[in-house]
């Protein structure tokens, strides 16, 4: 059976003056004059925005979900909107993390402090992990990664910061989740640890679903000859399957897995083609932040030398739908969001 895919596309600057032309993305900030519809398989076209009743019918529930609003998360007392891009800071509990291992490693004051820092300069979400999930990383005991993260998450907890764990371990998203963490953010999307799914649907919390390799080899390539439908249709399945075990699709984020099992070409597919995954209905997490792929393609440019790189991403990210951008660098990546969103401002006030 032939499947159908929509990717928004030709965004413009605002909606004023187009009445019946545009829609809208997902209830943000974004405006996009037609969709590019993908045959699997076959050839591409593009179609109007005006003239989405002449899509096949098995792509019109995905009219619907890409414009929808994203629901809000609420975790607790702190409510993360998405009528515009939100930043979650890094926060590496570890001593071999590809940028920042071993920073904080031992000293949960000054893990605290920094995520601390990270909000007060407009980090959303701080995002905190106990395990390199970097190519070759040694799998963590549960133990020590328990250990690592939760005197962490209990102080952010308690200074009002919102907190999700990064982990693929049932038994550290128990610990996290009871030491104040309110996300879990799994880079296996609930398919490495078989506990992992019942602790998230009894906790009733967001997930963060991520695409990846292969839940035991995150960086083994599975791609094939299209890689933005693939991780599309990957994805998809997951949200289902998480759907279905209990878990409201208004509380599931994807993330698109940049740079886990994918080679530079796949990763520049999945980022030009980012708009295509809001046809899930779910906020769109992207994680580009100092990783080999800007290297790649600035003369190998060292991790600490990254941070242009890591920005123009963002905010490329942010142009093309994203809703919550995963940073090391929360301030620059704050700002120059700031700025977009001043351009976006006057667009959407003076026509």
């Amino acid at each position: 059976m032939t499947k159908f895919y929509l990717r928004p596309t030709a965004f413009v600057d605002t909606p004023i003056g187009f009445d019946g032309q545009l829609a809208q993305l997902a209830g943000g900030m974004l405006w996009h004059s037609a969709y590019e519809l993908i045959e699997r398989g076959g050839p591409k076209r593009l179609v109007p925005a005006s003239d989405w009743a002449s899509l096949p019918d098995e792509v019109q529930p995905v009219v619907t979900r890409l414009a929808a609003p994203r629901a809000p998360l609420e975790l607790g007392t702190r409510t993360i909107r998405f009528d515009q891009p939100q930043v979650a800071a890094i926060l590496n509990m570890t001593p071999d993390s590809f940028s920042d291992g071993g920073l904080h490693l031992n000293d949960p004051e000054a893990a605290a402090a920094a995520g601390v820092a990270a909000a007060s300069e407009g980090a959303a979400l701080v995002d905190v992990g106990g395990e390199s999930t970097r190519p070759k990383a040694e799998i963590v005991w549960e133990g020590d990664e328990i250990r690592r993260i939760v005197p962490v998450i209990e102080r952010l907890a308690r200074a009002g910061v919102a907190v999700s764990v990064d982990t693929r371990k049932a038994a550290v998203m128990e610990a996290a989740l009871a030491a104040g963490a309110a996300i879990v953010n799994d880079v296996s999307a609930l398919l490495y640890d078989d506990r992992a799914m019942d602790i998230v649907v009894r906790a009733g919390c967001p997930v963060v679903l991520m695409h990846a390799g292969d839940p035991r080899d995150l960086h083994e390539r599975t791609l094939g000859p299209a890689p933005l439908l693939d991780v599309y249709d990957w994805l998809e399945a997951r949200v289902t399957a998480v759907e279905a075990a209990g878990v409201p699709r208004a509380k599931i984020v994807i993330d698109p897995g940049i740079g886990f099992g994918k080679t530079l070409a796949d990763n520049l597919a999945l980022l030009n083609g980012l708009a295509l995954f809001q046809g899930l209905g779910c906020p769109v997490m992207l994680g580009t932040s100092r990783k080999r792929m800007i290297g790649a393609l600035s003369n190998e440019a060292p991790v600490g030398a990254r941070l242009g790189g890591s920005v123009a991403l963002a905010v490329s990210g942010a142009m093309l739908g994203a809703q919550i951008l995963r940073v090391h660098d929360v301030a620059e990546t704050v700002q120059a969001l700031r700025v977009w969103r001043g351009l976006r401002d006057q667009a959407l006030s003076a026509g």
